[in-house]
């Protein structure tokens, strides 16, 4: 590709990533029904790029869908999607590494890793709340305040929803160290310990916390899409230095695509969780895929200095429970593990 060539596909992904993040919901959807007709930037030779992502997160089925139906390729990409089930810091090193050219994840379980200086920078959110704190009927639990003094089950202690339920609950006046006990079970037995009395409330992210609500008749006491964390991005996409380095317009590309694939997700929930189900065959329902997927916030996609904003209120946020130090610059570190693809 001549370097003019290459300019002129930036600035065409540029102007539409621009569009994208500013778009409704309405005008995705539309620009999605078109996808069929390409303009020539479109029509080169596709880019590859492999992107991790946790295959059995329901909030990430976007991807199948963008994958399977040729959202990606629209856009010029040849992507491979491949499941990730290793911890968060082997993530980002794969990441930073190049064995992975970008990758979806958790923001909260992100952060911290990042201190440590690999190689990437987030690049996009991708949607508000897919964790929730959920409590049995019984326990005596109506609000974030009520857990004083309980037991919440976590499938880990250093997992994100309890980093996420541990600024909640500080926020609301209570020291989570010393006035709740953390007790760890098997992810998949979370809800059971509550239903046994093992604990009282549990801590964890969907699509298993949907089906504790369900299957084990818990209440909803808090989420990551309101309250504390109303008009927050969750989940991030982060993209390695090399990728940022010597291919700008493919990552323009992919934020397009996964904001445009998002967008359409927040109008047609049902054919996205469909195609979710078709392919892997998760333990819930298509109905229940549907639902969960519907009360997400998919709109909610913040890129560019919005993310950055965001990102510094998540690091003040573990300021506050100890996670970083209070000495740690805030905004300088978000400015730092940011790119801003709209520049």
């Amino acid at each position: 590709m001549t370097e003019a060539t290459n300019k002129r596909a930036s600035d065409v992904s540029r102007r539409r990533l621009l569009q994208y993040a500013g778009a409704t919901g309405a005008a995705a959807s539309l620009a999605f029904a078109g996808r069929g007709l390409l303009d020539s930037a479109d029509a080169e030779e596709p880019t590859k790029l492999k992107v991790a992502w946790a295959q059995g997160a329901a909030c990430h089925s976007p991807l199948a869908f963008a994958q399977s139906k040729g959202i990606f390729a629209k856009h010029g990409l040849d992507v491979e999607l491949i499941n990730f089930s290793g911890s968060t810091q082997q993530l980002l090193e794969s990441i930073a590494t190049g064995k992975a050219d970008a990758g979806i994840g958790l923001l909260l379980s992100w952060l911290k890793p990042l201190e440590q200086g690999f190689d990437v920078k987030l690049i996009a959110g991708t949607h508000s709340g897919c964790m929730r704190l959920l409590a049995a009927p019984d326990a005596g639990i109506a609000k974030v305040e009520d857990l004083k003094g309980k037991i919440v089950a976590v499938s880990d202690l250093a997992s994100p929803a309890r980093d996420a339920f541990v600024v909640t609950l500080a926020k609301a006046g209570i020291d989570p160290d010393k006035e709740v006990e953390w007790k760890v079970f098997p992810a998949d037995l979370l809800g059971t310990a509550v239903e046994k009395g093992e604990a009282q409330a549990v801590a964890h992210l969907d699509p298993e916390t949907y089906r504790f609500k369900k299957q084990n008749h818990l209440i909803e006491i808090a989420n990551t899409q309101s309250g504390v964390y109303a008009d927050r991005t969750c989940c991030v996409v982060g993209a390695g230095g090399p990728l940022l380095k010597n291919d700008l317009p493919a990552v323009r590309k992919l934020v397009e695509a996964v904001l445009e694939v998002h967008e359409y997700t927040a109008a047609h929930p049902r054919e996205i969780a469909q195609n979710y189900y078709d392919e892997f065959k998760p333990s819930v329902s298509v109905d229940d895929l549907t639902e969960m997927l519907s009360a997400l916030p998919y709109h909610h996609h913040p890129a560019g200095a919005p993310l950055t904003a965001e990102i510094k209120l998540a690091v003040d946020d573990l300021k506050l429970v100890k996670v970083f130090k209070p000495s740690l610059d805030s905004a300088a570190f978000a400015s730092d593990i940011t790119f801003n693809v709209l520049a």
